[in-house]
């Protein structure tokens, strides 16, 4: 029988929520070391470009304390519960993780966005908190309980996969092929977590909890694979770098960091496969409790993080005045070129398109102008102390391409501004409509909420994170991904960077042991 002291309920939910608190300003170490190789070796501009607005933005959220992406994401619990361990309580375990994940998402000095909606299937209110957490509980030897915190993106967990591949099917062919048809919404450079084997939810499982594990490619490749596993990794590592898609989908060397697998024994007759994404908001931290208190929490030396000169960044950008905005100017913008915005531009994702269609479908004026106009597709961060604004990274404009010739035909918008490519629908109504497609970096949130001056709320505020803003920005770094031609730098870009013959399969051993 254990002789430790028991764990009070009170250090386990502080615990998980400072840990909560901490991934949120903080990248692990491994991927900051791994990102700055890349941008070192990178010879896209576009795609170094974007991995340098990645680690200047993850500097900055590390000496400001605030979110390294404004998408605070779906908050996952991996608790391994030692068999000897007590935990002081009576309450279910996963209150105590909903009560550490409300606590940081509300904290005052430093509240974290609430993402949550209560009912997936029809009223989808948010839960204002970010509860409730995914928890995973598995009972283990020992009297500790150890914790891994995760927080998961929307955009990068909206691409996972699962497939039920036959058993002599290669996995590696099948996910280089998958992941070429993920376009850019994971926001990558990132990694990919594989899981093969079990069931279908023990190989996603696998999958998701792979991506918890350290950053170890380079060291990898400088030793050599020692296993078939290891020599899997190594050949989608290459492979997927090989498809050209590069950070943000611009095309260039780096389109992941790392790729890390799981698996499990499977019947005679299957061969499951998970494949989620990780995107360049990479969050997760372990700690361990055995009833001498809560964790305690080092943050990361900040020395790790390389200083880049952003004003090499942007010394070659084209400055727009959004107040003074013209089909004509817009016209002249190509597939891309980096600009630098100036001006009042609105903002509006999913729910605003959704109320704004509903009330074009039944002839209603809308409460804002868009003619002539930029909207940015975001949702920030509540402001705190002196900012304008919190973390206002963009979202995933695909998800926007079903309301597109619909605004822009009834409205006159001008301009979109938001991340990943656009589908060929949307692609042919910007082109029809003279207009443009923009995107700012994802995972540059905190970066980009400085070059917001003023912002007000100006139509559904009910909406909360996503209200109508009116923002004025100075200087806000974005690149035309699509011009008023219809020419996308997501199709273009990564077919420059595209190596054909490295993409082919066959360089590892089908083994996953």
């Amino acid at each position: 029988m254990s002789t430790r002291a028991p764990i009070h309920e009170a250090d386990f939910i502080s615990s998980v929520a400072d840990a909560l608190q901490y991934i949120a300003v903080f990248h692990p170490p491994s991927f900051v070391k791994s990102l700055a190789e890349a941008y070192a070796r990178e010879e896209s501009p576009a795609a170094r470009d974007a991995i340098g607005q990645i680690l200047v933005n993850s500097r900055m959220a590390a000496f400001g304390r605030r979110p390294i992406c404004q998408d605070t994401g779906t908050v996952n619990v991996f608790v391994k519960l030692g068999i000897g361990a007590r935990i002081e309580t009576a309450r279910p375990l996963a209150d105590l993780v909903n009560e550490g994940v409300a606590k940081a998402y509300t904290d005052a000095d430093n509240p974290l966005r609430a993402s949550i909606v209560k009912d997936p299937l029809f009223g989808r209110k948010n839960t204002g908190d970010n509860t409730p957490a995914v928890v995973h509980v598995e009972i283990v030897a020992g009297d500790e309980v150890r914790v891994t915190v995760a927080a998961k993106g929307g955009g990068s967990e909206n691409k996972a996969k699962f497939a039920n591949l036959a058993p002599a099917a290669s996995v590696s062919d099948w996910v280089v092929q998958t992941v070429e048809t993920l376009g850019a919404g994971w926001c990558p450079p990132g990694l990919l977590g594989i899981g093969v084997g079990g069931t279908a939810e023990k190989a996603m499982l696998m999958a998701k909890e792979s991506l918890l594990e350290p950053i170890d490619m380079a060291e990898l490749i400088r030793r050599g694979p020692a296993s078939p596993l290891e020599e899997m990794r190594l050949d989608i590592f290459e492979r997927v770098n090989a498809l050209g898609i590069g950070a943000q989908g611009l095309g260039g060397l780096t389109t992941v960091v790392d790729v890390k697998i799981r698996s499990y024994p499977c019947h005679a007759a299957s061969k499951p496969i998970g494949l989620i994404p990780q995107c360049a908001a990479d969050r997760h931290l372990t700690f361990t409790l055995d009833g001498s208190g809560p964790a305690r929490l080092t943050p990361p030396d900040l020395s790790l993080w390389p200083e880049i000169d952003w004003g090499e960044q942007t010394a070659q950008a084209r400055r727009v005045d959004l107040d003074r905005l013209t089909r004509e100017e817009v016209a002249t913008w190509r597939a891309g070129e980096t600009l630098l915005l100036s001006g009042r531009m609105l903002t509006g994702r999913d729910a605003a398109h959704k109320r704004m269609a509903d009330m074009i479908g039944r002839g209603e004026p809308l409460p804002v102008d868009l003619r002539d106009r930029a909207i940015y597709y975001v949702g920030p961060v509540d402001a705190v102390r002196d900012e304008v604004v919190g973390p206002a990274g963009p979202t995933t404009a695909t998800r926007m391409d079903g309301f597109t010739e619909l605004v822009l035909d009834a409205t006159g918008l001008l301009v979109m501004i938001g991340k990943a490519e656009r589908g060929s629908a949307a692609i042919e109504s910007i082109k029809r409509h003279g207009a443009a497609y923009l995107i700012a970096v994802g995972g540059a949130a905190y970066l980009v909420s400085k070059a917001v001056k003023q912002a007000r709320v100006l139509a559904f505020a009910d909406l909360g994170m996503e209200a109508i803003h009116e923002f004025v920005v100075e200087d806000m770094p974005v690149t035309v991904a699509v011009d008023a031609q219809g020419h996308s730098i997501h199709q273009t870009g990564p077919s420059q960077w595209r190596k054909p013959h490295l993409t082919l399969g066959g360089a590892a051993a089908e083994r996953v042991t």
